[in-house]
């Protein structure tokens, strides 16, 4: 009974598609035995139709490709929240979870009202999302070269109507900014007041982050060193290592520096005390949503998921977390005795920082020196250009965080 049924359904299922193809042979028909030239014409017509067709279902798939993606960013903040907060005292644990909470909300608004403006205000190519009429960018002359420095149309999102492109758009590059403005958190967790916090992250969304967004992603000054000044392919950035973990990691390195150490970190002789964090498997877990997140954040940056390459970055994002957590454990076994829990958590985030920036062929474990750069600055735009170096303090900015909540 159940078989007969799904045959009938099946058949069912085969009736409109049988019925259109029954349709387009009448077509040519008809048309072959008119003439020539409206056979000709017929076939074009059917070409066109299933041109757009595609085009239509490659622009869907794009859309909910690069929502999906971000979706998958936007959880990375709770992966931050479990790190930071397990690294840290339980006396501190409500106010480090908190503000990896108020961050999102009040980075998100600010990155609203002025930031999104001031990055992309001057795109108009969304990847594989589509255009919009934007190419509002600030530029300055010097010698015979326009250099772009900001954006300035897209305030509070106005002024793009209902361009589904630039809200996907939105919604992607605002998680990214937000990752940035959560790395200064956990470096400066158990030493400010929730109130500087506060400013701190109005600043980030609205100016800090957005203005070396777009000079890289936004056809700013860095992605212009190629076509201006003939430097190979200018800064180029396909995912963020530079744009929001460099960023992040600079930030956390400097408000960490201007702060100083914890009260009781170190004794009156200079000797210094441990300050273990009060949850090391929460913070080991929130390890495990950050490699979970970080696949939306690469292969998510292509902006296009009918570019099959997606595979390809997923799989080096993979491994190289990995041999980031393999090599910090071998390195503090070998070096104390022991493998630590902290050091490990700390050493797949630096891995996954590092293949940020790169798209490589084959598969990559190791991300120094000899590593493939992208043709052109813009996130999404892919290709397989000459070899490219990457500096490590990338990486020794992004883990500063990690690495100063345990030296300092």
């Amino acid at each position: 009974m159940r078989r007969r049924l799904l045959g009938t359904l099946a058949a069912l299922a085969l009736v409109p598609a049988g019925l259109a193809a029954q349709a387009a042979s009448d077509s040519l028909a008809q048309a072959s035995a008119s003439s020539p030239a409206a056979l000709a014409d017929s076939i074009a017509k059917l070409a066109q139709s299933a041109a757009d067709a595609a085009a239509s279902n490659a622009a869907s798939l794009n859309f909910v490709w690069v929502l999906v993606a971000g979706f998958l960013v936007m959880f990375m903040q709770a992966g931050f929240a479990m790190v930071e907060t397990g690294f840290t005292r339980a006396k501190n644990a409500g106010h480090t979870v908190t503000m990896n909470f108020m961050v999102y909300g009040i980075a998100m608004m600010a990155y609203w009202a002025v930031g999104f403006a001031i990055q992309a205000g001057g795109v108009s190519a969304l990847g594989g999302l589509g255009t919009w009429d934007a190419a509002h960018l600030f530029t300055v002359k010097l010698g015979d070269h326009e250099w772009g420095l900001f954006g300035t149309k897209g305030f509070f999102l106005t002024g793009v109507a209902y361009t589904a492109p630039v809200f996907a758009y939105f919604l992607f590059q605002m998680v990214f900014m937000d990752t940035a403005a959560t790395i200064p958190t956990g470096a400066l967790a158990e030493r400010w007041k929730f109130s500087a916090f506060a400013v701190f992250s109005l600043f980030v969304g609205a100016l800090i982050y957005p203005l070396y967004a777009n000079w890289t992603w936004g056809g700013g000054w860095l992605s212009q060193l190629g076509s201006n000044l003939g430097l190979g392919h200018g800064h180029v950035d396909f995912a963020g290592s530079s744009v929001v973990h460099m960023t992040g990691g600079v930030m956390a390195l400097v408000t960490a520096k201007l702060l100083g150490p914890r009260r009781g970190k170190y004794n009156p002789d200079g000797s210094v005390n441990a300050i273990p964090g009060h949850n090391i498997p929460m913070a080991m877990v929130g390890t495990f949503i950050l490699c979970f997140g970080w696949f939306g954040f690469n292969a998510g940056s292509t902006l296009m998921g009918t570019d099959t390459r997606i595979g390809v970055i997923a799989t080096n994002t993979m491994l190289a977390g990995a041999a980031g957590s393999v090599a910090a454990m071998l390195y503090m076994w070998t070096r104390y005795g022991k493998p630590d829990p902290s050091m490990v958590a700390n050493g797949a985030l630096a891995g996954l920082v590092g293949i940020t920036a790169l798209l490589t062929r084959g598969h990559r474990v190791s991300v120094g020196a000899e590593s493939q750069g992208l043709d052109l600055p813009e996130m999404g735009a892919l290709a397989y250009p000459d070899t490219a170096d990457i500096s490590s303090a990338v990486v020794l900015a992004e883990t500063s965080s990690g690495a100063e909540r345990r030296a300092a």
